[in-house]
C-alpha cells in the first residue's frame, strides 16, 4: 500500500491551510470529542493539484450532534439527509457537508438506499464509490488513511471501486454514470471489470430519479473531454438507457461508405463546438453541447436510399428537434433549455442555403429572426457541424459562414437588428387603421414585421402607406377613420 510522499503530504496541508473553514469546523468537532475526515473529492482534488471546492466530511458524530456543531458555528445549516446522516452548512463562501460513518445498502427493487450508521472510517470508505474516492484525511489528528490504493489509481489514472463494482452499482447504480463523469472530467481509465460490470449491469440505471441521472448527464458534458466519457456510456449500453438516440447512431454505421459515420462525425461535432466556446470567449455551455450530441438524431428515422447508391434524411432537423425536445423533456430538463436545443436542432441545417446560394438580405434578417436569441450558439454549432475531411470543401463552408456572420453583424449595425421589430407598433396601428384590440391587429402586425424582414426600416410614413395598402387589399376591410 502507497504512502504519502512528502510533496502529497505538503499539498494536503496546504490544501487545509488555503481554507480556514476546514480548521474552525475541525477545533469544534474536536472541542466536542469527535474526529472528523476531509473525504473524497476533496481529498483527491487536494492530492491532483486542483484545488478544493466543496468540502465533504465523514465523522463518528451522530447527525444530531453534527447539526448541534455546526449551528454553534454559523446560523446557516439545513438538513441535507438527516437519515442519510448529512447535515449542511454554509460559511460565506465555502459550503460545508458533514456526514456520519455509515455502511449503507440498496435494496435492488427500490431507488434509496437502507442506512446504518457506523464507527469505523474504514467501513465507511469501503462503502465509497472509487478508490480515487475512499481516501480521507482527519483534520483533527492530521491522519490520512487509504485502504483501498487509492493513491495507486491515482497515480495510475485508474477508476478501480473499493468493493466488487457489482457490489459497488449495485448499492447504487448512479455510479455507472459517474464512472463516465471521471473518465472525461479527471481523464481516468476504468479498469476492465469496471466496464464489464457497468456493461452487466446497466439496466439498473433504470430505478436511479431522471434528475440524478440528468445531473451526472450534464456534469460529464460541461467537463473539457466529455467524448470519452459518452462513448463509455455507449459502449456498455447505458446510453441504451440515458440517451438511446446517441446510442442509434451507432447503428447507422455504413459498412459500404455510402455516408459518414453520424455517431462519430456527432462526437467530432461535440469537440469542434467546445473548441469553438474556448475561441469565442464563452464559458462551458450545457444548451449548446446538448443540441451538438442531438442535432442529427433525426437521422435513424428519416433515411432513405435514393438512386445511385446515394442515402438521404430529408427533414431531419425537424424530426430530429422533436425527438431531441422529447428525450430532454424525459431527463427533466428546464423547459427554457429544452426549447433553447430544440431551435438549435430544427436550424442547424438552415445555413446550408447560403452556402449554396447567394441570400438576399431579407434571408439574412429571416435567420436572425428565426434563432433570436439563440444566435450565437446557433454560429458555434453550424460551424462544429462541418467535420469534412475535403479540405476544398471545408475551407468554402467556413468562408461562407464568416461571410454570413459579417453581413449579420453589419445589418445589426446598420438597423439594430435585435429588436427585429416592426416601424409601427399595436397601438399605431389600432390608431391608423381605427380597430379594437383583436385578431387583425396580430395580422396586420405580421405583415409590417414581414415587410422589414423583406426592407429594412421602412420609416414611419412608408409604412403607414403599406399598411394602408395591406388594409385595403383585404376583402372583409373597412375604410380606416380620418
Amino acid at each position: 500500500m502507497a504512502s504519502l510522499s512528502v510533496d502529497q503530504r505538503q499539498a494536503l496541508e496546504d490544501a487545509v491551510a488555503a481554507t480556514p473553514t476546514i480548521r474552525r469546523v475541525a477545533d469544534a468537532f474536536a472541542a466536542s470529542g469527535y474526529d472528523l475526515h476531509l473525504v473524497g473529492g476533496p481529498v483527491r482534488d487536494a492530492l491532483m493539484g486542483r484545488g478544493v471546492h466543496d468540502l465533504d466530511f465523514t465523522t463518528n458524530a451522530r447527525p444530531d450532534a453534527i447539526e448541534s456543531i455546526l449551528s454553534s458555528l454559523t446560523p446557516a445549516t439545513w438538513d441535507i439527509g438527516r437519515a442519510f446522516g448529512t447535515i449542511g452548512a454554509s460559511f460565506h463562501d465555502d459550503v460545508v457537508e458533514v456526514t456520519t460513518y455509515r455502511a449503507d445498502s440498496y435494496d435492488p427493487s427500490s431507488r434509496k438506499p437502507t442506512v446504518e450508521f457506523g464507527d469505523d472510517l474504514t467501513a465507511d470508505l469501503v462503502r465509497r464509490d472509487f478508490t480515487v474516492n475512499a481516501m480521507a484525511l482527519s483534520v483533527v489528528t492530521g491522519a490520512f488513511a487509504d485502504p483501498h490504493g487509492g493513491l495507486e489509481d491515482l497515480a495510475d489514472h485508474v477508476l478501480r471501486t473499493p468493493s466488487p463494482p457489482e457490489v459497488s452499482f449495485g448499492d447504487d447504480p448512479l455510479r455507472m454514470m459517474r464512472a463516465a463523469r471521471f473518465t472525461s472530467q479527471l481523464r481516468f481509465i476504468p479498469v476492465p471489470e469496471v466496464v464489464a460490470a457497468m456493461t452487466e449491469m446497466a439496466d439498473r440505471i433504470q430505478i436511479i430519479s431522471a434528475e440524478r441521472v440528468r445531473d451526472e448527464l450534464s456534469r460529464l458534458l460541461l467537463s473539457d473531454a466529455p467524448r470519452e466519457g459518452l462513448d463509455l456510456l455507449v459502449r456498455t449500453g447505458l446510453a441504451d438507457h440515458v440517451v438511446p438516440e446517441l446510442s442509434a447512431l451507432v447503428r447507422e454505421v455504413d459498412e459500404h461508405g455510402r455516408h459518414k459515420d453520424i455517431y462519430q462525425h456527432t462526437l467530432t461535432v461535440l469537440e469542434q463546438s467546445i473548441a469553438l466556446e474556448k475561441a469565442r470567449g464563452h464559458a462551458p455551455d450545457l444548451v449548446g453541447r446538448l443540441a451538438a450530441v442531438l442535432h442529427d438524431v433525426g437521422k435513424p428515422a428519416t433515411k432513405r436510399f435514393e438512386g445511385g447508391g446515394k442515402v438521404s434524411f430529408h427533414h431531419h432537423d425537424v424530426v430530429g428537434a422533436k425527438m431531441a425536445k422529447k428525450r430532454l423533456t424525459a431527463l427533466r430538463y428546464p423547459t427554457d433549455d429544452i426549447k433553447a436545443v430544440a431551435k438549435l436542432v430544427e436550424l442547424h441545417l438552415r445555413f446550408h442555403g447560403y452556402a449554396d446560394a447567394d441570400w438576399t438580405d431579407a434571408a439574412v434578417r429571416r435567420y436572425v429572426r428565426d434563432a433570436g436569441d439563440q444566435l450565437e450558439r446557433l454560429h458555434i454549432l453550424t460551424r462544429a457541424d462541418c467535420t469534412t475531411r475535403n479540405q476544398r470543401k471545408a475551407n468554402r463552408l467556413r468562408t461562407a459562414y464568416e461571410q454570413l456572420e459579417w453581413r449579420i453583424d453589419q445589418l445589426a449595425a446598420q438597423e439594430e437588428l435585435d429588436a427585429m421589430r416592426p416601424d409601427l407598433d399595436g397601438t399605431q396601428i389600432m390608431e391608423i387603421l381605427g380597430i379594437k384590440p383583436g385578431r387583425v391587429v396580430g395580422q396586420a402586425y405580421a405583415f409590417l414585421l414581414e415587410r422589414r424582414m423583406d426592407e429594412g426600416p421602412l420609416g414611419p410614413e412608408r409604412a403607414r402607406e403599406e399598411l394602408l395598402a395591406w388594409w385595403a387589399a383585404r376583402p372583409e376591410s373597412t375604410p380606416p377613420h380620418s
